[in-house]
């Protein structure tokens, strides 16, 4: 049931980011899921840096953490995609 999770709140936290992002990301849906995935880490783990994983309630700063991440990611990696696909389509 974890792997399922992750793979929602990936998906989630993916079009969210990308509905943020300005303009058009050319990335498919799989890719941002697993960006969104990436970024619920990358949030994660910030959000244990400065100690607030864990509070009482629901996590918003967790979440917030989170969301960023995912932004972030989604927006790197989509000018990384569209890079990897506009020189394969030269060659």
């Amino acid at each position: 049931m974890g792997w399922l999770w992750a793979i929602i709140v990936g998906l989630v936290l993916g079009l969210i980011a990308k509905a943020i992002l300005p303009g058009k990301q050319k990335i498919p849906l799989w890719l941002t899921t697993i960006f969104g995935m990436l970024g619920s880490v990358l949030g994660n783990a910030v959000a244990t840096g400065i100690g607030v994983n864990e509070t009482k309630g629901i996590d918003w700063t967790r979440h917030l953490f989170q969301l960023i991440g995912a932004v972030v990611i989604v927006g790197v990696g989509d000018m990384l995609w569209a890079s990897f696909r506009g020189s394969k389509q030269k060659a």
